[in-house]
């Protein structure tokens, strides 16, 4: 059973910021170092950027999967362009290819039903093959490529990704 509960309060900032600190380390230092990995969950994954960002209007949600918190998203609705951007989107590796990606997406398009959004976006490293691939699967397109300086000498090089809706 699949729950999403979008976080709120002190304690759940503290779990999706563990919960970060364990699939980056496991996914990302391959693609990009573990001198990135730990830079980039410093700045943008710790239990402080996480409530600065919640701070700035995006919106974090934990998913648990029999209870167990087995991934997170986050996402900032524009209302002036339509658009939602999905900032974070993962799930634990042990979890990946049951379905939550997929019922996350469905609750993500709720939240533009909702909010009369008709696209979402996304940046996604250009080297993270697989997850690519499942942006893919879910609709979405490769509509330009993006480098990005995040401070200390660190770049992320990523492709934007688009999935616009149609209700």
């Amino acid at each position: 059973m699949i729950d999403i509960v979008e976080v709120m309060d002190s304690n759940q900032i503290k779990e999706t910021a563990m919960l970060a600190h364990s699939i980056w380390n496991q996914h990302y230092t391959p693609i990009i170092g573990k001198e990135q990995v730990d830079y980039m969950l410093a700045n943008f994954q710790s239990e402080q950027a996480i409530k600065e960002q919640m701070d700035e209007g995006y919106r974090y949600f934990l998913t648990y999967c029999n209870g167990q918190a087995v991934g997170y998203f986050a996402v900032q609705a524009n209302s002036k362009d339509k658009s939602l951007f999905l900032s974070k989107f993962y799930v634990a590796k042990d979890f990946r290819g049951q379905g939550i990606g997929k019922q996350c997406l469905s609750y993500m398009e709720d939240i533009c039903r909702t909010h009369g959004l008709n696209r979402i976006w996304l940046t996604v490293n250009k080297y993270n093959d697989n997850s690519i691939k499942a942006y893919e699967r879910f609709g979405f397109k490769k509509i330009e490529e993006l480098v990005q300086d995040i401070g200390n000498g660190f770049v992320m090089d990523d492709y934007k990704m688009e999935k616009r809706l149609e209700y």
